[in-house]
């Protein structure tokens, strides 16, 4: 396990969140990817079904909500103590806790 991460600075760079650590290690998410790997329970059960689910499912165009069919933002941004960020996005969901931890050791996302 790592050591609990030390967090520098937090800023927006056009369509991403910019995180930057101790170390000079920087992770950069997009809304987009934030929201695909939300941890809260129902994105979770979400994902877990979507998984099995996908052999199954017939080809075809999904159907898509207003607040869908617009581009994903980022609108808040809120500590959670000293160990997580609670992210409100532009389709409403806001559930999801994203641990400290979560948002540098991403290894996809690092820069």
């Amino acid at each position: 396990m790592n050591a609990s991460p030390i967090l520098n600075d937090v800023r927006r760079e056009g369509d991403a969140i910019v995180f930057e650590w101790s170390g000079d290690q920087t992770t950069r998410w997009t809304a987009g990817k934030l929201r695909r790997e939300c941890p809260c329970a129902t994105c979770r059960e979400k994902r877990r079904g979507e998984s099995e689910s996908v052999a199954a499912k017939p080809a075809g165009l999904p159907v898509l909500s207003a607040a869908e069919a617009k581009p994903l933002t980022v609108q808040t941004l809120r500590p959670v103590g000293n160990y997580a960020y609670n992210v409100v996005f532009s389709d409403g969901h806001h559930s999801g806790l994203f641990t400290l931890e979560m948002l540098r050791d991403n290894p996809s996302l690092s820069k």
